[in-house]
Order: structure tokens, then sequence, then C-alpha cells
């Protein structure tokens, strides 16, 4: 099995070169989600599974090395769960989540880092209220509360 030293490394490689919505590299991204997977008390598949969220969405990997990697099946199915696929609906995707042991923390660190007023800051007024609802209606659908956690504040009164 691959240890997360090397799932992290691979991660990094994968998505070289990329970056998020803002301009930054998005290795900083995948680094977050597995940082609020990890303060959320997530195990080591769940953390593995967080630093791939996003490759075969992306394109960088395919399902079919995902399929033959070195990772435990669990991290394999929770990858495979927050991975949205084109054109389905937001409803089905979040099922798929929520049937998926492991993968409602990792798309709430997801979505947590996705929605921080910090990074939503930087873009313009449309590009943040479009992501903001967005982001919502996920949160909504997955059963999560209204608020944004961030690792290191967890409840909305302190």
């Amino acid at each position: 099995m691959l240890s997360l030293e090397e799932v992290e490394a691979l991660a990094r490689r994968a998505h070289a070169g990329q970056t998020d919505k803002a301009g930054r590299p998005y290795a900083e991204h995948l680094a977050a989600v597995a940082a609020g997977v990890e303060e959320r008390g997530g195990s080591e598949e769940q953390i593995a599974a967080a630093w791939l969220h996003d490759v075969i969405e992306d394109g960088v990997l395919s399902e079919a090395w995902l399929a033959e990697a070195a990772l435990h099946e669990t991290t394999k199915a929770m990858v495979l769960a927050v991975t949205k696929r084109a054109g389905e609906p937001v409803e089905e995707y979040t099922a798929r989540i929520l049937a998926t042991p492991g993968a409602l923390l990792i798309k709430e660190s997801d979505l947590a880092h996705n929605a921080d007023p910090a990074r939503l800051a930087v873009l313009d007024a449309p590009t943040q209220e479009r992501l903001t609802a967005k982001y919502a209606r996920v949160r909504a659908l997955l059963g999560l509360d209204s608020y944004v956690r961030s690792p290191t504040h967890t409840s909305p009164n302190g």
C-alpha cells in the first residue's frame, strides 16, 4: 500500500502546474482538504482520499489508474464517491457521497476550503455569489449545517 507521504507526492505531481480559480497552486487546495480531514479526525484512508479527491474529476489520473493503485479499497471508493461526473445532477452526486462510508468527511473538508471567505474574496462578485450558492446547496443536500467550518473553528459560536 502507498503511504500517506507517497499519496501526497503523487497528488502533488499529478496536479503540478494546475491553479485554482484564484490562480493559486492547486496543491494548496489538496493540502488544505487533507489537513481538514485529519483535523476532523479522519482516518489514514480518508486523508489519502482527500489528497486524491480531484484526480479523476480533473482528468489528471484515470479511473483505470485508481482501480490498479496500491490503495485501500475504502480510499478508492471515497475518491470515486466525491468525483463529480460530467452532466451528473447534484442530487445523484450528493446521494453517492452519503452512501459511501467516509466520503462525507472528505466533501465537508473540500467544501469548507472552497467556501473559505478569504479564498472567495479574491474572485469577482458574480463568481463569489455563484460559488457561495453552489456550495450552500451541496451542503444542504449533504445535511451539513449551514455555516462553513474551518478546521480550527468548529461551531458557529466559538
